[in-house]
């Protein structure tokens, strides 16, 4: 099947003209064919990404799969690599930003193509995709921003890196937490689900440039539960290699300060967009 083909110059469709999406070029295998699609972000994942496609070659049957991909080398994201696994689209982000810039791409797709949510995922093989469904069933039941977490009853934290499991625990999620006014246990997990409405409410705005790092996961975690969407965490299981390298994009100093200041600046709200100058009301996400 020859894949549809298409570039976003600025990411944009005409309606969407004050969203800020990187540059991306889009290719699609198959058409659509679910409620909600999965995306999942990969930038030079060698093998692992393609384990794990196999591992959701079942449910990529029934389910939309979207890889996000920041601009791989490792020539694992060809159309002849990943189409037999039972991706649907592949966007490739040409422009400029890491992490968040990838979730924006991956959201404004997502919405695009008029799904009614989207589960997120990392792509470099350390999450069980076998509780996706159960993020599916949550989006139904009217959840607006699931949290994966390792450290609830019924998930699994093998091999976590016993100085990154205190900093979760000690550090990351209490203050996101605090900042939120909900408990979270496990907010460094990219195992998420995000409802259609979430995403383009005006008062959280995620279409923005300010969103270039992990900045994106942060706000929405606070965001969601402070304006009074539906906020739950679900069980999932994450295992670390037993040996060799663990699988990060994080550089143990630098990128580990970016992370301690990015967090600091999304628990003091300062991502928030400004507020309608016309007015200062409250609404609840069901209005």
């Amino acid at each position: 099947m020859n894949p549809a083909v298409g570039a976003k110059p600025n990411g944009l469709a005409p309606e969407q003209s004050d969203w800020q999406v990187p540059a991306y070029t889009v290719r699609e295998f198959r058409p659509k064919g679910s409620r909600y699609a999965v995306a999942i972000f990969v930038l030079n994942e060698g093998d692992r990404i393609l384990t794990q496609l196999r591992s959701m070659e079942e449910l990529a049957q029934t389910t939309d799969v979207v890889l996000a991909d920041g601009g791989s080398t490792d020539g694992t994201m060809t159309e002849r690599t990943i189409e037999p696994l039972g991706v649907r689209t592949l966007l490739t982000k040409t422009g400029p930003g890491k992490l968040s810039a990838q979730m924006r791409m991956a959201f404004a797709y997502v919405l695009e193509q008029d799904y009614r949510g989207v589960v997120t995922i990392d792509g470099n093989n350390k999450d069980d995709p076998r509780a996706i469904p159960a993020f599916f069933a949550e989006l139904d039941s009217g959840v607006d921003h699931l949290q994966g977490s390792r450290f609830l009853p019924g998930g699994r934290a093998i091999n976590t890196p016993l100085a990154r499991m205190w900093a979760i625990r000690l550090i990351h999620a209490p203050l996101i937490s605090f900042a939120a006014g909900f408990r979270y246990t496990d907010t460094t997990n990219g195992f998420r689900a995000y409802s259609r409405r979430l995403l383009l409410d005006p008062r959280v705005a995620p279409f923005r440039d300010v969103f270039s790092h992990y900045e994106l996961h942060y706000y929405l975690a606070i965001r969601a539960a402070q304006l009074g969407f539906r906020v739950k965490e679900l069980p999932v299981t994450r295992v670390y290699p037993d040996k060799g390298p663990t699988p990060t994009k994080i550089e143990p100093l630098k990128g580990n300060l970016v992370i301690l200041r990015t967090l600091l600046a999304a628990c003091l709200h300062r991502f928030d967009p400004a507020p309608p100058p016309s007015s200062t009301e409250v609404r609840s996400p069901s209005e």
